[in-house]
């Protein structure tokens, strides 16, 4: 696994946590010890209740740019670490970040809305039958979305993916939301890390804003990769059944969409195949590039479906 990509999910004993020669130091308490260096690892998952780290844990984590990311009593992400001088650029990306225009802003809420609209038209054609008049609908999105076309979208998509008219998206729904919700977690994390990599400020988002919302861009930006997320529930149901527990084969599954690759260029002779971990950090620093004035559009993969 390339370096900085690495995932690891502590959730399936009690461990002690450490640092040691750049070293992250993993004692179970019922198994051998482990080492992993701190630069390789992207995203740190706190599961287990009874997981202790050391304070230079999460110094060395943020020194190296990476994630920590904490789960509650059911197991749910609730909270996250992340660096905040990992960009020697970082105040002068902040500054145009922050006099973007509203025009500006709106017309990235646009590409947004769009490519998740497709992203979430490809999945329906790639597992139902036909897209449910989605890429028609994407091409409607206007400026700052003022239909709301993506809620609209939403309503077309969430019952024909699961085959379930009566499905509905919501957070505390002890059913295959379970599954949806920890999935957006990490790829949250991992979002919100290449924003911060980015030199941009989480917390200034387009379209998402809220006082208690710390990352409002983050949670922009990670609109187009959630059918990534939805496609792999969609498979553990198909082969679990809508009771698919939440344990540790199918965070594995879920953790695994981040180094997943994608369709990153046009030329079919020569393809073009990034982890979703890259093409994140590729959009993240597109928006740095129209907040400069260097670019109009934000960086997506093609089709944003894994390859």
């Amino acid at each position: 696994m390339p370096a900085g990509e690495r995932v690891i999910d502590l959730s399936t004993g009690a461990a002690r946590l450490s640092v040691r020669n750049a070293q992250l130091i993993i004692r179970p308490d019922d198994g051998p010890e482990a080492s992993v260096p701190l630069a390789e690892i992207a995203v740190l998952i706190l599961t287990n209740g009874q997981v202790t780290a050391t304070q230079t844990v999460f110094s060395g984590m943020m020194e190296a740019g990476g994630t920590v990311l904490v789960c509650d009593a059911r197991r749910m992400p609730c909270g996250m670490m992340l660096p905040i001088q990992g960009q020697t650029l970082q105040t002068q990306r902040m500054a145009a970040q922050v006099a973007a225009s509203l025009p500006t802003k709106k017309r990235l809420w646009q590409q947004v809305v769009r490519e998740k609209i497709r992203a979430q038209a490809t999945i329906l054609e790639l597992r139902r039958t036909g897209d449910a008049g989605l890429r028609a609908l994407a091409g409607r999105v206007r400026s700052g979305d003022p239909d709301n076309l993506e809620a609209q979208a939403a309503v077309r998509y969430w019952p024909l993916l699961f085959d379930d008219p009566t499905f509905r998206r919501r957070f505390e729904a002890d059913d295959q939301n379970r599954l949806l919700n920890y999935g957006y977690g990490v790829l949250r994390s991992a979002v919100a890390r290449a924003v911060c990599a980015a030199g941009l400020h989480p917390s200034l988002g387009l379209h998402h804003h809220g006082r208690n919302n710390a990352f409002c861009l983050a949670d922009d930006l990670m609109e187009p990769y959630r059918p990534l997320v939805d496609d792999v529930v969609l498979e553990l149901l198909s082969a679990h059944g809508r009771d698919c527990p939440l344990e540790a084969p199918a965070k594995q599954a879920l953790v695994e969409v981040l180094i997943s690759r994608l369709d990153c260029g046009q030329n079919v002779d020569n393809p073009e195949h990034r982890t979703v971990f890259d093409c994140i950090s590729r959009t993240a620093i597109s928006m740095t590039k129209v907040f400069a004035g260097e670019g109009d559009r934000l960086d997506f993969p093609v089709g944003l479906t894994r390859v």
